[in-house]
């Protein structure tokens, strides 16, 4: 699986540009796009994901044309099979973690064993309230893994967490590019964040 993603969108007074391409014959790899706040880097997830519409450019994931402006094609988003966790983990308030968990899953998905690895069978029966900010994001990408993506989309997925939460999401990410073989596209302001977690570190 591989990532050719060449964009560009002005937004009110801003300039978005961003190109990379990993090689086809990599696997399991972790993408990380990193800089300062406003410079973008959301916006690029945004397009990946077929949420906006870029000015100019293309999108291909392992050798599938997802945008490309010059020639007109702009798949649909719920086609792309992007599992997108965004910032927050936007969990469904009247739903338990066990509902949210299985909106939008795959036919045949089994919670245990797709997301066993992320330790939050103990809160299927909780309200997203009564759960800390770590294991709020475990949920919600466990929800993102059971839509069985092609890639993942994770926007700032450690913000805001202390550090023993900070860990736990870590290793999770850690598992989805090593073992579960996930390509990865990530966002983080954080230069620590991407030395580890980045197997390619794009700077914006």
């Amino acid at each position: 699986m591989s990532f050719d993603v060449m964009l560009s969108k002005r937004l009110g007074d801003v300039d978005i540009a961003a190109a990379f391409a990993d090689g086809a014959d990599e696997k399991g790899h972790a993408t990380v796009l990193f800089g300062p706040s406003g410079v973008g880097k959301t916006s690029v997830l945004n397009m990946v994901a077929g949420l906006l519409a870029p000015d100019s450019g293309h999108v291909r994931v392992d050798g599938e044309t997802l945008f490309d402006a010059a020639t007109g094609v702009d798949v649909a988003p719920e086609r792309r099979r992007a599992g997108y966790v965004f910032q927050e983990p936007r969990l469904f308030p009247h739903l338990r973690v066990g509902a949210n968990l299985l909106y939008g899953a795959a036919k045949g998905a089994v919670l245990g064993d797709s997301i066993g690895f992320l330790g939050i069978d103990h809160l299927l029966d909780r309200w997203p309230r009564s759960l800390s900010g770590g294991e709020a994001r475990r949920v919600a990408i466990g929800r993102a893994l059971l839509s069985n993506p092609r890639f993942l989309l994770l926007d700032e997925p450690l913000s805001s967490l202390d550090r023993a939460r900070r860990e736990e999401v870590v290793r999770a990410i850690e598992h989805i590019r090593d073992v579960r073989k996930l390509p990865i596209l990530m966002v983080t302001h954080d230069a620590a964040e991407a030395e580890r977690i980045g197997t390619r570190i794009v700077a914006m």
